[in-house]
């Protein structure tokens, strides 16, 4: 029986740091831009208010997909550990 290891996926620091700028290059560019509107201070507190719901709402989204990934992960891997088991205990040559 050959055991394989799940091979672990870690971002690099380069990854981080792209994702990072690239999240406050956009919050930055809709802030300033909600700014600079040529409209009331009214209809800039919303927009400010609406992009603050949706930023957290990502954030959410994000957190309960890799949450219900890893759980399908751990499931899969308590399967596998329990086959395993069942595997390693099977006798083929045991009289029924």
């Amino acid at each position: 029986m050959s055991e394989t290891t799940p091979v672990k996926h870690q971002n690099t620091a380069a990854y981080y740091g792209q994702a990072v700028a690239s999240f406050g290059i956009a919050m930055g560019a809709v802030t300033l831009g909600i700014y600079f509107l040529d409209a009331d201070a009214w209809v800039r507190a919303f927009l400010a208010i609406g992009v603050l719901y949706l930023v957290t709402s990502c954030f959410t989204l994000a957190k309960v997909i890799r949450d219900k990934q890893e759980a399908g992960q751990l499931v899969s891997r308590v399967d596998q550990a329990r086959l395993e088991k069942i595997l390693a205990e099977h006798d083929p040559f045991q009289k029924l």
